[in-house]
């Protein structure tokens, strides 16, 4: 009879904070996947379980997921563990949840904390509705696409970042998105947690220092519904640039920005703008 995979939610920052079904879980499983061994051990020395582990992570995924897999349908129970929050969750763990779906194998969810919902929930943005962006990519042309395709996103969003790409990631967001909310939620449920509720436009000219450190959420104010393009003039458009430009804005995305909230085509604002 085969076993069942579960999906462990660990703390990410505050021990106190690991549910007690989760340690029920971690100490009856059969064995635990872990994305780093040594991490996990730290919380199984805490709790006083010894249990067999197997490492999980991004570059031996495809074939421990295997290994997983077949002990699993040979009758033993796993519990799959990240090194902080929800497996799966920008976290390997997703490909042996589909490995798991394809092979028929039984998952169960043990829900535990989440970056993304708490930093969402101390943002001070609004979270009705809100979509996760996982981290930006180092690579500038696919990190210029992915916050291209977010322009008009009216959703709050979510990133994560780590705090030595924080700096350029701040000077990013503004040229991208120019003046928005941002909260930048940094240590969650650690000794120094901090939010900071700033702008894009601060937080590029101020905090793009390297001085924010630990780790972090940041959530990003959507983009403000669209004005209906004849309740603005091209000269309204015009000064919208301007103004945007006037705060460090390349004219090019100052352009852009416009466009996007008067209707008027880019690069008829951007030809007035430099004129």
């Amino acid at each position: 009879m085969s076993g069942i995979l579960y999906v462990t939610g660990t703390p990410i920052g505050n021990l106190s904070d690991l549910s007690p079904r989760a340690a029920q879980t971690l100490q009856e499983v059969d064995f635990i996947a872990a994305e780093d061994t040594r991490v996990t051990l730290k919380l199984l020395n805490h709790l006083g379980i010894k249990k067999p582990m197997v490492s999980y992570f991004e570059h031996n995924k495809r074939e421990r997921g295997e290994i997983i897999c077949a002990r699993i349908e040979q009758g033993e129970s796993c519990a799959i563990v990240t090194d902080a929050g929800m497996p799966c969750i920008s976290d390997p763990g997703e490909d042996l949840i589909r490995l798991c779906a394809e092979r028929g194998i039984k998952t169960v969810v043990v829900p535990g904390p989440s970056a993304v919902i708490a930093a969402l929930a101390v943002s001070g943005l609004s979270t009705g509705r809100f979509t996760f962006e996982g981290f930006l990519s180092v690579n500038k042309k696919s990190r210029s696409e992915h916050l291209k395709s977010l322009l008009n996103e009216k959703r709050t969003m979510i990133f994560y970042e780590a705090p030595h790409k924080l700096p350029a990631t701040l000077k990013d967001l503004y040229e991208a998105f120019g003046e928005r909310k941002l909260s930048i939620v940094r240590e969650i449920t650690k000794v120094h947690e901090e939010v900071i509720r700033t702008t894009t436009s601060h937080a590029a000219r101020e905090l793009a220092d390297g001085s924010v450190r630990g780790e972090i959420v940041l959530v990003l104010e959507g983009a403000a519904e669209e004005a209906e393009a004849e309740s603005y003039t091209m000269e309204q458009a015009v000064a919208l640039a301007k103004e945007l430009a006037e705060k460090g804005m390349k004219a090019t995305e100052a352009a852009k920005q416009a466009a996007a909230l008067t209707g008027y085509k880019k690069n008829e604002i951007y030809k007035e703008l430099t004129v």
